[in-house]
């Protein structure tokens, strides 16, 4: 049987179709239709206005592109606004309906808005039926039009008619404003007793919604609830527990009320469901309606929350939930979930809560991974409650590790770390490194951060964090993260008993794990520091195998990892710092290490070229200070490291002031404030500390610019954390003369001056007359490593007047501060203090501090002794000139920091001084 469909052009707003189909020999004349426009006259088979929604969805359905499909929609939509036009009731709710299906497609249709409103205003319940569905999906809360709909509803709410009712109920429970609310909330608190439970249950779920919307409305609600949790009706029990939980969240007096009228209740009916026998009509696998379970669980759990007596009641049928629940059907395993969670959240009992840990380790061996996934989920928060009852599934929760699911093996590793303590932390952290050795490349990284947290945090002793630390980096280095062989380097140099150990450790590493980066950066930065150790086997433990290490293989590890193209930057520019120390320790190699070096002195990257020059330089030309420039690096502040880390402090404040910090494995050393500190001046709008140039140089050398205790191999005794600045930007080492002066010099200007302007003082000595020395009239910049010429004296002139003030006073010690003027320079103001000690003991190591806002300028002389005698038996002096920017507006303000030892204890005083006259 065949059609011929033709089709001419539009008539009106619809297309002509002429259908011809052969019929008994002739055509069947019935299926024409003729109409008489004043346009055009057509025969057509039917229209657009005409066609069912089963045939518009047949049409969309066969559309074969999208330009097909908006096209029929297109038309249809054409068709819907000119039968709304027309206002043509016999096919509003055809329409209507089609508007819903091409809304769900997500095309427009809010100029069908108004047709819901017609439709809800029908005698009839089809067209109630289609209008309430049409204003529940076309409509949301915020449309303005929904206030015409609310008298509507309100009369459908009284309605006769029980299905028109649970219409308008369910259409409320959908939409409802708040505005809506209250008008409508007596209506809805009326039906929550009718006698049909159908309505009382669509009442219930809509008074959820309104107190939601309301939540002044919930004690209007109470009553009505507690009558609702005593029916039979699982239909209308469910509702009733439901908006009893709402109530409890929105309203505290509605919480109390419950508790004490509403839990005995509730735990019979909780007893009833678990114990009915078997009723078809709720049954759910072998199981009595569980909806009902989980929703009295979840009740229960807020209505013991923080209660005692609520609790100590519902403990028993918690009990029974939990051990005769079955758990090899998916509705068992919902309800047992629930109870544990239930079981967790109300107040303490201990063997409840055992055995609702040993729920979740049963689940922790099912085959269904969202079982598991929620299981561990539940143990991390039981962690909290009841550790020692988790710790015995650890090995259940340690083989979810090395689960195939991604998502688990990341829970499970989450809930592995929060396991660690300090008695278990050996075992775990072996088991997490071997199955590094074979975990899956995307979960390396995840695995890895979390082994270095907890070797970091429960560390029993340094020798066995440098042992796992170079596991983690020979199985994985290259999925650590820089901070982490940062922190083992600074634990590396605070025990000075493991440097050989340390060094031989990583050797041997790199030999067969090479190619891993941040390992080869560890292995070289070593090397450099302590590679005669290295060498001569210098602090070998019995626990060591004997290792026979040559200059030569030494070196060959150092040029190996400069030569290899899996290198960055980075590690060849530490390559190339570690050749140019081991050119000291190792005197037989320096020409072999300066042939290496000298192959880079045309590099193409500019860092490595100017490297290799300055280095070359060095060892050929500068051998009498090469020594000094190579000398190993200052013991680093593990305490100010680890606190910055955890962003516990500041990056330039030391987690404690004046006080000896005992390290394992290493030697206790003073634990002082940086010069940083000295900044907290609110002058001149200064800038913050955080900001300073000190601090960013701080930040990217390391280390502390203060003293710091330095044992070396020569027993120089101590050496400032200057020397260290000096030594890591490879400008040498000033004069012992001038080490004072230099740190002094340093502290006074690092508020004030860049890192490019400090490094410029360093190298030019801006105090008056400074000459930078040079050779045979050429300046370089390697000219710089012959040393820094020594602070010209400073002239007091015959000033106008002298005077002198109490500057600083304490119980054990005096400042007095002399000053003057220089002739013609009323900027310039030179001081002499004079430190006196007033106690009965003799102050050793006396450094003195000072740091002045942006406007002023601060030179320190060296002082002139660092023993302060007892009883005021002598003295210390030390000179300062100070240049005011700001004359006669704003008088001298300083911020000092004195520090000394008294029968080997640090002792930190500070100050500020503020009575200056203003003409200074």
């Amino acid at each position: 049987m065949c059609y011929v469909v033709c089709s001419f052009e539009p008539v009106a707003p619809y297309h002509v179709y002429i259908v011809i189909r052969p019929f008994c020999g002739g055509f069947c004349k019935s299926w024409f239709l003729l109409f008489l426009d004043d346009k055009a006259l057509a025969v057509r088979m039917w229209t657009w206005r005409n066609m069912k929604i089963r045939d518009m969805i047949r049409a969309i359905r066969a559309s074969k592109t999208a330009a097909e499909e908006r096209a029929v929609v297109r038309k249809e939509c054409a068709a819907i606004r000119a039968s709304i036009s027309e206002n043509d009731p016999d096919y509003r709710h055809r329409n209507l309906a089609k508007l819903m299906f091409i809304h769900m497609l997500g095309y427009p249709t809010h100029f069908g808005q108004m047709e819901c409103l017609k439709l809800i205003a029908s005698p009839g319940f089809p067209e109630k039926r289609i209008g309430y569905l049409g204003l529940m999906l076309l409509l949301d809360e915020r449309q303005e039009v929904l206030m015409l709909v609310t008298n509507s509803i309100k009369q459908d709410l009284n309605h006769t008619n029980q299905y028109i009712v649970g219409l308008a109920l369910c259409a409320l429970g959908n939409i409802c404003s708040a505005e809506m609310a209250r008008d409508l909330a007596p209506e809805v608190e009326r039906l929550l007793q009718f006698r049909d439970p159908n309505i009382r249950k669509k009442a219930a779920l809509c008074s959820i919604r309104i107190i939601k919307k309301v939540p002044d409305l919930a004690e209007n609600f109470v009553n009505p609830v507690a009558a609702l949790l005593k029916e039979k009706h699982h239909g209308v029990l469910i509702t009733g527990v439901q908006l009893c939980s709402d109530l409890c969240k929105v309203s505290t007096e509605a919480l109390e009320y419950f508790r004490k009228k509403c839990t005995d209740g509730l735990v019979k009916v909780l007893k009833d469901v678990a114990n009915s026998p078997y009723a078809p009509e709720y049954d759910i696998s072998g199981i009595t309606d569980p909806f009902l379970h989980i929703r009295l669980l979840k009740v229960l759990r807020v209505l013991g929350q923080g209660d005692a007596d609520a609790s100590d009641s519902m403990n028993d049928i918690l009990a029974q939930v939990a051990t005769k629940t079955e758990s090899n059907k998916n509705a068992g395993n919902a309800i047992l979930y629930e109870c544990v969670e239930t079981i967790m959240s109300i107040e303490d009992n201990g063997g409840l809560r055992v055995l609702a840990i040993n729920i979740l380790g049963r689940f922790l061996s099912n085959r269904d991974n969202n079982i598991r996934y929620v299981a561990l989920n539940m143990l991390m928060k039981a962690i909290a409650v009841d550790s020692q009852a988790v710790q015995r599934h650890r090995a259940t929760i340690l083989e979810c590790v090395k689960d195939s699911d991604p998502s688990i093996r990341k829970r499970a590793l989450d809930l592995v770390y929060l396991l660690i303590n300090d008695s278990n932390v050996k075992p775990l952290t072996k088991e997490l490194t071997e199955h590094l050795e074979v975990s899956d490349p995307e979960f390396k990284g995840d695995l890895t951060a979390k082994i270095c947290s907890i070797v970091e945090k429960f560390s029993p002793e340094k020798i066995w964090y440098i042992d796992q630390m170079l596991k983690v980096l020979s199985e994985a280095g290259n999925y650590v993260k820089d901070e982490v062989w940062h922190a083992l380097i600074v634990v590396i140099t605070n025990a000075s008993d493991l440097h050989g150990y340390a060094v031989r450790s990583l050797y041997r590493a790199v030999q067969t794990a090479g190619e891993q980066e941040t390992l080869v950066r560890a292995a070289v930065w070593c090397i450099g520091e302590y590679g005669e150790m290295l060498v001569s086997n210098v602090g070998r433990l019995d626990i060591e195998e004997h290792l026979t290490v040559t200059e030569s293989d030494a070196l060959d590890v150092v040029e190996t990892s400069i030569k290899s193209h899996s290198c960055d930057l980075i590690t060849r520019a530490m390559c190339l710092i570690a050749l140019l120390k081991l050119s000291s320790r190792f005197p037989s190699c320096s020409q072999r290490i300066n042939d290496i070096i000298g192959q880079y002195k045309g590099s193409f990257v500019l860092e490595l070229q100017q490297r290799a020059i300055e280095f070359n330089s060095i060892i050929e030309r500068h051998q009498n200070m090469r020594s000094s420039l190579a000398e190993r690096m200052p013991v680093l502040d593990e305490a100010t490291f680890s606190g910055r880390r955890a962003g516990s402090v500041p990056a330039a404040v030391s987690t404690s002031k004046g006080v000896s910090v005992n390290l394992p494995n290493g030697a206790a050393k003073p634990s002082i404030a940086p010069v940083a500190d000295l900044l907290d001046l609110s002058l001149d709008d200064a800038p913050a500390p955080s900001s300073s140039g000190g601090e960013f140089l701080q930040d990217l050398l390391g280390v502390n610019l203060t003293p710091v205790s330095l044992q070396s191999d020569t027993n120089q005794g101590q050496r400032s954390g200057t020397d260290a600045l000096l030594d890591l930007l490879s400008i040498g080492t000033p004069p012992a003369q001038n080490s004072s002066s230099t740190a002094q010099m340093l502290s006074s200007n690092i508020d004030n001056k860049s890192p490019l302007d400090i490094l410029d003082r360093l190298s030019t000595r801006s105090a008056p007359s400074a000459q930078v020395s040079s050779t045979g009239g050429n300046s370089s910049m390697l000219d710089l490593l012959n040393g820094l010429p020594s602070s010209p004296p400073m002239s007091e002139g015959s000033g106008a007047g002298h005077s002198s003030v109490t500057a600083f006073e304490s119980s054990s010690l005096k400042l007095t501060f002399n000053w003057s003027k220089q002739p013609g320079n009323p900027q310039t103001t030179l001081i002499e203090g004079s430190f006196t000690n007033k106690s009965q003991d003799v102050f050793t190591d006396f450094i003195f501090q000072a740091a002045v806002p942006k406007f002023l300028q601060l030179q320190l002389d060296p002082a002139s002794g660092n023993t302060l005698p007892a009883s005021g038996n002598g003295s210390i002096t030390q000179k300062l000139r100070v240049t005011n920017s700001q004359h006669g507006k704003k008088s001298i303000v300083m911020r000092i920091r004195i520090s000394y030892k008294v029968n080997n204890k640090d002792v930190l005083e500070e100050g500020q001084i503020n009575n200056f006259p203003r003409d200074l």
